[in-house]
């Protein structure tokens, strides 16, 4: 053999890797076989992408002037069904005896939507969502109401066909006539079956999910019915319907919620045209797209601020170059605003006294929207724009849109709402100064003394993997103290009221003893600043007593955590312990209960076997000898503990609202009736 011979193959031997590792996918393969590149992954947020993908079609429809209802339901055998009144999906042939509607929903990159007319703006301009759902499901039937007759194709593992009433399936691309319809009726329904294997055992369509989808739907096509029903086995829900007439100003009443309002509603509108080059007929061709532009935004009492976007129908979490563009110039318009009104508080402040992005959206609720054909986005899942040219447009009618209700002659524009939102401004200036001085002092405080930790502090050896256990005063810090395992158990005592973090300025905050000493314990920063990685414990534990006035403590630490220290939260780092209510004395024994019902239940056991008890209430912490302390709130084999989440604090975001809020009653009422949600139920 020559040595070349040898030398080529040597290389191919060795290397392993030859044409007959080159594989290609053919269709729908590759969605299978890369799910996550075309639904963002496999588990709950990827099974509720298949749903959203069928909800835009029929909203698109809704868009286009088309539809005017859109129906979604939950099977009880685990489909999913939307329903449409819109023109309904073609049913003519389109590649010899293969219809429109079959190509639709086996050829990724296929649709009406990439600028040949059938849409003017729509959800995307991937054209692989329907495709997609056919790929990821097991069967899925389609039935079209065009041509006075309902027509229907089935499909079973992505291959087209009908499927009998038995259950029997037979492949083929013929469409089945299965009803008359009156002639002007058009409309599509789909069903699919998702394909259980491909998605992860615990992924699930979450019902209140959609339902918040749907309901900012609504807003967006003003006069559009949506209707959600739930036909589970098992489920009391109501059938609902979401409309509505105002389009994005009942949207920003909506998220203002119970508020009080500082502004009028503002609205910029306005379009714009930018160049993109595009394929048409194998060439890159120059074409011309107009924008348009819809915002709707007012400030109200709060520090939060909320921005929801949308492109087109989409709504984009993520927000993308729309919503950078209307932050950029809210701020620009803001800032000249507040240099000509010249406040007399900002003098004495020279640079500092610009506007920042986060002043100019203190206590903001928007709605920002822009339509156009074929957005791009960042990702196939739509939650981030990605078209640049946008950015310039909507930073363009924002600025002046602001410009002129800041200076009087837009429509709506009022002197005392000019007034209010620029002295709102002006305040968070002040604060956000302040607050910034206030920490610099701190910092400089605490490298001056002997390790910068707070005195009631009574810290532990082993860091970051010990814990911090919070507790109530110092009645329950010195059992705490005496019982706890120094090596890794630091306890911090509050002694005064913690701060509403959820209703007080950030300068509030860091001017109250109790959060800053949770924060210096801690060590890790707070708000925009806070760096898990450089906690000083691996866990923070909420012991509080089993009563209203404990509960509440608790629910305020936790609001503080949740606005200061969140990814505490969101990466499991919080614990509420669970103490007992009581305590059964047996003779020699004791047996701890942490209820009322599981008291009566135990008592009841007790006194049917004709046993000798004693019965002791713990009415707090403070209460317990250092034994009992730790056998049931510190030592880990014994304790009862409750993981608070970010998803808990979601789940009671009406509790944070609440807690905000002015009102003394409906806190305390809310308090009382959801504590379990904070660690368990209160002995009152």
């Amino acid at each position: 053999m020559a040595a070349g011979t040898k030398r080529n193959k040597a290389n191919e031997d060795a290397g392993g890797y030859n044409a007959e590792h080159i594989e290609v996918l053919e269709g729908l393969e590759a969605v299978r076989k890369r799910p996550g590149m075309y639904i963002g992954g496999t588990g709950s947020a990827g099974l509720s992408h298949l749903l959203w993908e069928i909800i835009d079609n029929g909203i698109d429809e809704a868009a286009a002037g088309h539809a005017k209802i859109v129906e979604v339901m939950f099977h009880s055998d685990g489909s999913y069904e939307v329903t449409d009144d819109g023109r309904g999906i073609p049913i003519e042939e389109k590649d010899g005896n293969i219809t429109a509607l079959e190509v639709v929903f086996t050829e990724l990159h296929a649709g009406g939507k990439f600028g040949n007319g059938a849409y003017g703006a729509s959800g995307g301009l991937h054209g692989v969502g329907a495709s997609v759902v056919n790929a990821l499901s097991g069967r899925m039937e389609v039935e079209v109401d065009r041509k006075s007759s309902t027509h229907r194709l089935s499909f079973k593992d992505q291959v087209a066909g009908q499927m009998a009433s038995n259950g029997r399936f037979t492949a083929g691309h013929g469409l089945k006539r299965v009803g008359k319809v009156p002639s002007g009726r058009t409309g599509t329904r789909v069903r699919f079956w998702p394909d259980r294997d491909i998605f992860d055992p615990d992924a699930e369509i979450n019902y209140e999910e959609v339902r918040e989808r749907l309901g900012q739907i609504c807003f967006l096509v003003p006069g559009l019915k949506i209707r959600l029903a739930d036909k589970r086995k098992g489920s009391k829900r109501p059938a609902e319907e979401f409309v509505s007439k105002g389009g994005l100003a009942d949207y920003v009443d909506f998220l203002a919620g119970d508020h009080q309002p500082v502004t009028g509603l503002v609205r910029v509108e306005g379009t714009g045209e930018f160049l993109e080059k595009v394929p048409v007929d194998g060439k890159l061709t120059e074409v011309t797209r107009e924008c348009e532009v819809d915002i709707a935004l007012k400030w109200v009492q709060n520090y939060e601020s909320r921005i929801v976007s949308f492109v087109n129908t989409i709504p984009t979490p993520d927000g993308g170059t729309h919503v950078a563009g209307f932050e950029r110039s809210l701020t620009t318009a803001a800032n000249q605003a507040l240099t000509a009104a010249d406040p007399r508080k900002l003098r004495k402040l020279k640079e500092e006294a610009k506007v920042q992005k986060e002043d100019a959206q203190e206590g903001l609720i928007a709605v920002v929207r822009v339509i156009f054909p074929e957005p791009q986005f960042r990702g196939q899942t739509k939650r981030e724009l990605g078209t640049p040219e946008v950015q310039k447009i909507v930073g363009a009618i924002t600025r002046d849109g602001l410009k002129a209700w800041f200076d009087g002659t837009a429509k709506g524009s009022k002197k005392i709402h000019v007034k209010a939102i620029l002295d709102k401004v002006t305040e968070a200036i002040v604060n956000r100064v302040s607050t910034k001085q206030a920490l610099d002092n701190r910092r400089k405080a605490a490298q001056l003394g002997n390790n910068g930790l707070p005195d009631k502090l009574s810290d532990c050896r082993l860091h970051p993997d010990g814990e911090l256990l919070i507790v109530e005063g110092d009645s329950a810090a010195g059992p705490a103290k005496r019982a706890r395992d120094s090596a890794w158990q630091a306890v911090l005592p509050l002694r005064g009221k913690v701060v509403n973090a959820g209703k007080g300025t950030k300068k509030a905050v860091l001017d109250n003893a109790e959060a800053t000493a949770l924060f210096t314990a801690v060590g890790a920063g707070s708000g925009s600043e806070f760096d898990l990685s450089s906690r000083r414990y691996d866990r923070i534990i909420l012991l509080a007593d089993a009563d209203v006035d404990g509960s509440h403590i608790r629910c305020l630490v936790l609001t503080l955590i949740y606005h200061y220290m969140r990814p505490l939260l969101e990466n499991g780092h919080v614990y509420a312990a669970q103490p007992p209510t009581h305590a059964l004395v047996l003779g020699q024994d004791k047996e701890f209960v942490y209820s009322e019902q599981e008291l009566d239940q135990r008592v009841s056991d007790l006194t049917g076997k004709g046993r000798r008890y004693r019965v002791t209430r713990f009415k707090g912490l403070g209460e317990m000898d250092d034994d009992e302390l730790l056998e049931t709130t510190l030592n880990p084999e014994t304790r009862v503990l409750r993981r608070i989440t970010l998803d808990d604090a979601k789940k009671a975001e009406r509790a944070f609202t609440v807690m905000m809020g002015a009102p003394v009653e409906p806190r305390k009422d809310f308090i009382v009736k959801h504590s379990k949600d904070y660690g368990h139920a209160l002995d009152i």
